[in-house]
């Protein structure tokens, strides 16, 4: 992992402007940022442009990664998929103007058995993404952000199954030790699919009983082999970012630029 890799999400910090927020984060040691579209909607919806964002961007010295909101929804109702699924289109073409080339998805899972679940979620994840082809974004589907989906290998089976370029998994290094995921699924097949990672430690309780978000700590405090998952990711071809996610009410306690610091600072360790 380099420091040109690393990057923060900006729902581990405080709920403060997002001008300070974007300022703090890079006094913190950040140059990269990625998005809780909520926030960047949020902002929008008091009377702010993406222009006028792109330009607190570039004044903080801060570069737009990508994004996440909202589910890709495969089954159910009609014109309930229709609704959400425009959703993350336009949340597509907003990160595509932010600068960013990364849009993290969950996914919703059938209500009743189905014959070939996952091939039905190939093809709308890939109708999604034609939709979405020119932006130059790319859909990462969040394993374990689902009822449905558990582990890596469901979620590359789903990527690889779309048979589009513009769609790849998000690894997150907390659900990796929540979930059915093994070490032996990141594959060279598998991590040619991961396109986006979040990283974090934690809690060295059994996976079992853990809150895969409430019980995260900073990289190095936990339980997690982290060193020995970058090397993986990184010998089988991963050259992405490395975006820390907590949900650590601590954090959101402290002052922007303190709790920014706190993370970037314990991702040096991992780095070259």
């Amino acid at each position: 992992m380099r420091h040109s890799q690393l990057a923060i999400n900006s729902i581990s910090t405080q709920d403060v402007d997002l001008e300070i927020r974007l300022h703090d984060y890079r006094r913190a040691g950040f140059e990269k940022v990625e998005f809780s579209l909520a926030q960047i909607k949020n902002k929008m919806a008091v009377g702010f442009s993406i222009e006028q964002i792109k330009k607190m961007l570039r004044q903080s010295g801060l570069t737009c990664i990508g994004g996440f909101e909202s589910t890709i929804s495969c089954f159910g109702e009609s014109r309930q998929r229709i609704f959400h699924n425009q959703q993350i289109i336009q949340n597509a073409n907003m990160v595509a103007e932010l600068g960013g080339s990364i849009l993290v998805v969950g996914t919703d899972g059938p209500s009743k058995k189905i014959s070939d679940p996952l091939k039905q979620m190939s093809e709308v994840v890939a109708e999604v993404a034609h939709k979405v082809e020119d932006t130059g974004v790319t859909i990462c589907i969040e394993f374990n952000w689902s009822p449905f989906v558990k582990s890596l290998r469901t979620a590359a089976e789903i990527a690889r199954g779309s048979e589009m370029s513009n769609v790849g998994v998000l690894f997150d290094t907390a659900h990796y030790y929540c979930t059915p995921t093994k070490f032996d699924q990141l594959s060279i097949e598998n991590v040619s699919l991961i396109k986006h990672v979040h990283i974090n430690d934690m809690k060295d309780i059994p996976a079992e009983f853990c809150d895969h978000n409430r019980d995260r700590v900073l990289p190095g405090q936990g339980c997690l082999d982290l060193s020995s998952i970058l090397n993986r990711l990184e010998l089988h071809g991963y050259c992405g970012h490395f975006s820390i996610e907590m949900f650590s009410q601590r954090l959101w306690d402290l002052p922007t630029e303190d709790a920014a610091k706190e993370m970037y600072e314990s991702l040096l360790p991992f780095c070259l």
